[in-house]
């Protein structure tokens, strides 16, 4: 009797969590039990591989990622959250998650009033911790662990109500939740779509992409001068890239058509004038981009970034397919995954 009322609270207990964090806006919401991850070994291969380029913090934090109970004695669960932030946005040389608030500040606020009410509704403290992009986590592991989505070609988490223009954010606690079944379907199926758009050729095979060919990391982590042969490949891309989630069928399916209202993008973030970037002063970046994750970059490397665009404007050699000829999400692309 005992056994079966702990597994009845943690059940109530895991289903008001859920209530809650849809309050707070998370969509989808999932809860996993936390251990070692499935993909660790896969990850430590691609870092040995030197797949990671310049993003040194990965190889330093690759020890503490080993098992996602490491980052604080007691963590025994976790609360996975995801939250859109609106893929049917037009395209443009931003990529969509960058052209309004930071999403850390967003989604770490909103994951620790979800930690304040767990505890309130518990009647005593508990422990946790929030991370979106902040620790050393494979979130898209646990997401999946936690029944949100399957890890797409693209490396990108997909949901197969949300496709995956959504942020992931987690709340590790040191209560035993009644865990998801996890999502163990692939459903990509023979679909290629997204190896085969990106124009830079980062994807080494499915499932495992080279992050120094991205335009994502080029653009946002790498710190040194992009090598001459790929600039022309990045078209006018300013910061980030949206092109392998833009040819997605998830997405023109099942994408939505605004995000959340605080990370509603501002307007001069969607494509702005690679010259009026070029010549920004540290000020007037830091004025610019307040508040805002473009200024991962720095001024310098969007300076960079500015330059390459505006050469790939002028010039016939750039080879990668405009943004704007991307085209808009559509809903009527067969979805993959039966095939």
């Amino acid at each position: 009797m005992g056994d079966a009322r702990a597994v009845s609270v943690a059940r109530s207990l895991g289903q008001r969590i859920k209530t809650r964090a849809a309050e707070l806006g998370f969509d989808p919401v999932g809860i996993t039990t936390l251990g070692e991850p499935a993909t660790y070994s896969a990850f430590t291969r691609w870092l040995e591989r030197g797949f990671a380029g310049e993003m040194e913090y990965l190889p330093r934090g690759a020890e503490r990622r080993r098992d996602t109970r490491l980052p604080f004695a007691g963590a025994r669960s976790a609360i996975v959250v995801a939250l859109s932030y609106g893929g049917k946005q037009p395209p443009g040389t931003i990529a969509r998650y960058a052209r309004g608030a930071d999403y850390h500040d967003v989604m770490l606020d909103r994951l620790r009033e979800l930690h304040r009410w767990l505890a309130s509704e518990c009647g005593h403290a508990v422990a946790g911790k929030a991370y979106v992009d902040t620790g050393p986590i494979l979130e898209r592991d646990l997401a999946q662990r936690a029944g949100l989505g399957w890890i797409g070609k693209n490396t990108m988490l997909i949901s197969p109500k949300h496709g995956s223009f959504f942020f992931l954010g987690a709340l590790l606690v040191d209560l035993s939740l009644e865990p998801d079944a996890p999502f163990e379907t692939d459903r990509c199926g023979s679909c290629t779509r997204c190896l085969d758009a990106c124009p830079t050729h980062a994807f080494v095979e499915p499932r495992v992409m080279d992050a120094r060919r991205c335009i994502s990391y080029l653009t946002i982590e790498h710190r040194s001068a992009i090598a001459p042969e790929l600039q022309p490949l990045i078209g006018d891309l300013l910061y980030g890239c949206d092109i392998c989630q833009d040819v997605c069928p998830w997405n023109h399916k099942f994408a939505s058509e605004a995000g959340d209202p605080a990370l509603a993008p501002r307007p001069e973030n969607v494509s702005p004038d690679p010259g009026d970037l070029a010549t920004l002063t540290d000020e007037g970046f830091r004025a610019r981009f307040r508040g805002s994750p473009i200024k991962r970059a720095k001024r310098s490397g969007l300076a960079r970034n500015a330059a390459i665009a505006i050469a790939n404007r002028k010039h016939a050699n750039s080879r990668a397919k405009p943004w704007h000829e991307i085209g808009p999400l559509r809903s009527d692309l067969p979805i993959p995954g039966d095939d």
